[in-house]
């Protein structure tokens, strides 16, 4: 067996990763590309991606599977079932530190198609020998968002508040 003919290293990284999140008392989530194959309610998609908390405690039933992340899991209190094709999952990482690893889009998903609110930052493509690595880094806060440091913080992740996931940075 080659390399082409091999399986992919994908959903051996995400299981690696969902467990080094679990063993550190870390909450992870994965970003996933939404497309028709992907089972998640739709209203909670922004910008063609959808973010899911993958800790033991927020779902149930979780399988990671070489093919497909599936559980149970609530929305807005409601039951759903989640069904995410692994291809379909561009980054992994830990919510409280953004530390994970972030996977080539899906190949329907091209970089001329990026924004400039995306959260992956392209560059020219490096030499074919060269591995590149990618780091998750918190975006900092804009200045409405900032508060002085003399006043508390209103607790994160509550009902009603939107975390915007970390985006990506590539380090050489």
């Amino acid at each position: 067996m080659n390399a082409q003919e091999s399986t992919s290293t994908r959903p051996y990284l995400i299981r690696a990763l969902h467990e080094w999140c679990s063993d550190n008392g870390f909450t992870p989530h994965i970003a996933v590309k939404v497309d028709e194959s992907v089972r998640v309610p739709l209203e909670y998609v922004n910008n063609g991606e959808i973010i899911l908390n993958v800790a033991m405690d927020a779902t149930s039933s979780l399988q990671l599977g070489n093919d497909f992340i599936e559980f149970k899991a609530r929305f807005g209190g409601q039951p759903r079932d989640i069904l995410v094709p692994v291809g379909r999952v561009i980054a992994i990482y830990a919510r409280e530190n953004g530390q994970g690893m972030a996977f080539p889009p899906p190949t329907d998903f091209l970089p001329d198609t990026l924004d400039e609110g995306s959260a992956l930052l392209v560059q020219d493509p490096p030499p074919p020998d060269a591995r590149p690595v990618v780091q998750l880094v918190p975006e900092p806060a804009s200045d409405s968002q900032r508060q002085p440091p003399d006043e508390p913080r209103p607790p994160e992740g509550g009902k009603g508040t939107q975390r915007r996931p970390p985006s990506l940075k590539r380090v050489k």
